[in-house]
């Protein structure tokens, strides 16, 4: 069976809050029968099912006390129905087949947004009272199209309070920043323009195809909150339909190729003080142009500059060479001896997804990675969910919502510290030891009767302090085929046909694989930005980047990040969201400067010393920042400059409003 909707544009107020690109008007007719109904709600995610009912029916009695869902903190295993008990699913499972054959007995088919007593009544019952938190609520509602107090988009026009003033907006990126800040602006009427130096939007989605890419993060997490797709076909999106999606939401929020100047990149900005503007140089077609911009919002990603380790001979080697960010699908791997090197994220995705082509295949660990059981990894939603997403209202859009708040909290509880800990290294508290204990269990079943595997399989690092991947099995099927062999002693040196191993082997290799990762420390590299006083960015961090909310930076006025230092979320959290939030605090920046009558804002250096320290304390006391931890979180200074270590919710507070204590006001 395959379901799908052709959503109609929403019908908004008059202030269009309730934006949503994806907004249905009107759901099919639900018709079939009740033990059809039946069968759909024993395959629904009660809490989520309850909920939409709720919603669309506008009676919030089938919220009963006893059915509230526990919610208890994530393991290694995901726990369905937000932990209810055997007999609160049953019962739960009476309410929704009841609510289902209203809707479809009173021919329910659309919700309008709802009554702010409502919308709080539900998100408390489907939050277990978690709602009642401030941050929490707020970022829910962020989330939330039927929420009346949506909040993400601004609440005024730039045409309204700027009476004629000159103001314009560089953004640099056409990824997921890149859409994000577009969007925010052009809903504040504020204008932009738009660069990107690739020729096509899509950032890190098209420029990673390699085989086997997806999402390692649930499908439904995964998108904007202004454009909430609900029939996605993988639980875990393939690279491919990600990329799509994007160009998607290009298309619906009324751009085009002439929107963004693709095959342009930014040079060098540097601020006039005089005039408190950025004078900005752009390449094009190898002609630079420069041009004058009031602020400038950057888009450019953290994963994005390749890092490929240098090892002796490299130049000298024959065969084939590539990163996974660069796959050259002019090589055929069938019949190939492969080299991976790498045991991260993409080398997850590729050695399963190459491991029965190639001849020969060699994976070079540094160290092991610690994985989640995710049994649907490669599944398709399925054929259940599909019917509840495009026939209960808005069903997609409390699922999207039950994954962003099960994200809020996420596995941080894992990956928090223990004082007086006597584990360490290996764990870091009592949760993180028992995780361990749980996810080694089940490295043990998969490796059984291969003990050189499962040796080289537990990593020697406590669970959270590197990116957790998601394990369906297959990466434990590819590393026992018999043509597959681990090496850990390390690469010592290339040779014109193949690798010299820490131990001395030779093997032969024709074609090399570099899954070997990113600099996500070198923020805003390779462009030149001067702020005032002549003062070059990079010179400003000497190699250890900071930023407010990982947004603005003192002597740097105007000028924004999104996705900046310390705003990656690894245990808890979402991307989009917190993409999102850096674009409306900007937003709101603006705002003030205009409504002040400045021509610009500067984060004091105070104001940036207290946040890092905050930021900082927090890191100290997770996994991840433990001294005796190598991770890619940290930069060269041993300093986690990646990670942001509270609830995303905390995240919704820093930037919810712009502290005028915090900035200078240049006049």
């Amino acid at each position: 069976m395959t379901m799908s909707l052709t959503p109609a544009p929403k019908s908004t107020d008059a202030e269009g809050r309730f934006g949503d690109l994806y907004w249905v008007d009107e759901y099919p007719a639900i018709t079939e029968s009740d033990d059809e109904l039946r069968a759909f709600v024993a395959r629904a995610e009660l809490p989520v099912l309850l909920a939409s009912l709720a919603a669309a029916l506008r009676d919030t009695s089938i919220l009963e006390p006893g059915l509230v869902p526990p919610l208890p903190p994530m393991g290694p295993y995901l726990e369905m129905h937000g932990g209810m008990t055997p007999a609160q699913q049953e019962r739960a499972r009476e309410v929704g087949l009841a609510g289902l054959q209203r809707l479809r007995d009173d021919g329910i088919r659309s919700v309008d947004v709802l009554p702010q007593e409502m919308a709080d009544e539900i998100l408390a019952w489907f939050t277990g009272g978690r709602s009642h938190d401030a941050g929490y609520a707020g970022q829910l509602k962020h989330e939330l199209d039927l929420a009346p107090d949506k909040n993400g988009q601004a609440d005024w026009n730039f045409d309204d309070i700027a009476e004629g003033r000159e103001f314009e907006v560089l953004i640099v990126g056409a990824g997921i920043s890149g859409i994000a800040a577009a969007w925010r602006l052009q809903e504040a009427g504020l204008p932009f323009t738009w660069i990107e130096g690739a020729h096509r939007t899509g950032g890190t989605w098209w420029k990673n195809n390699y085989p086997g890419v997806r999402l390692d993060t649930p499908t439904y997490g995964y998108s904007f909150s202004f454009a909430q797709r609900t029939d996605w076909p993988h639980q875990f999106a393939q690279g491919h339909e990600v990329l799509e999606y994007l160009e998607e939401v290009f298309t619906r929020a009324g751009w085009n190729d002439d929107t963004v100047e693709f095959g342009t990149k930014l040079l060098k900005a540097e601020f006039d003080e005089a005039s408190g503007t950025w004078l900005a140089t752009t390449l094009t077609d190898g002609k630079e142009t420069t041009r004058r911009f009031q602020a400038i919002m950057t888009g450019v990603g953290q994963l994005d500059h390749p890092m490929i380790p240098e090892w002796p001979g490299q130049d000298t080697f024959r065969g084939a060479q590539m990163h996974s960010q660069e796959w050259n699908h002019d090589v055929d791997l069938a019949g190939k001896r492969v080299a991976v090197i790498g045991t991260g994220a993409s080398a997850y995705q590729i050695v399963p997804a190459i491991a029965d082509e190639v001849s020969e295949l060699y994976v070079f660990q540094r160290s092991a990675p610690w994985m989640l059981p995710a049994a649907t990894y490669h599944d398709l939603v399925g054929e259940s969910a599909e019917w509840l997403h495009a026939k209960v209202p808005h069903y997609g859009h409390w699922f999207r919502l039950w994954v962003t708040a099960g994200g809020i909290d996420g596995r941080l509880h894992i990956a928090k510290a223990e004082d007086g800990w006597t584990g360490a290294p290996a764990s870091v508290s009592r949760a993180n030891e028992d995780f361990r204990q749980a996810i080694t269990e089940r490295y043990e079943q998969q490796y059984e009767g291969r003990p050189d595997l499962l040796d080289v399989a537990i990593p020697n690092y406590p669970p959270s302090a590197k990116r957790m991947l998601r394990d369906n099995g297959v990466w434990a099927a590819a590393l026992r085929k018999p043509h597959t062999r681990v090496i850990s002693n390390g690469l010592v040196e290339f040779t014109p046909d193949g690798l010299i191993t820490g131990d001395g082997e030779k093997l032969d290799v024709d074609v090399v694989i570099y899954a070997t990762g990113f600099r996500p420390s070198d923020y805003l590299d390779p462009i030149e930005i001067v702020g005032r006083g002549g003062l070059e960015i990079h010179d400003y961090w000497g190699g250890d980047a900071k930023a407010f909310a990982g947004i603005t930076v003192p002597n740097f006025p105007n000028l924004f990040m999104l996705l900046g230092p310390n705003t990656g979320g690894v245990v808890a959290g979402g991307l989009h969201f917190m993409i999102e939030r850096a674009a409306e605090y900007a937003v709101k920046a603006i705002r003030e400067l205009i409504v002040r009558d400045a021509k610009a804002l500067d984060l004091k250096q105070d104001a940036l010393d207290r946040h890092i320290a905050w930021v900082d304390e927090g890191n100290y006391a997770m996994t991840w920042g433990q001294p005796y931890v190598k991770t890619w979180y940290k930069n060269r200074f041993n300093r986690v400059s990646q990670v942001w270590p509270y609830r995303t919710s905390e995240y919704w507070l820093v930037t919810e409003q712009v502290n005028e204590n915090d900035y200078e006001f240049l006049k």
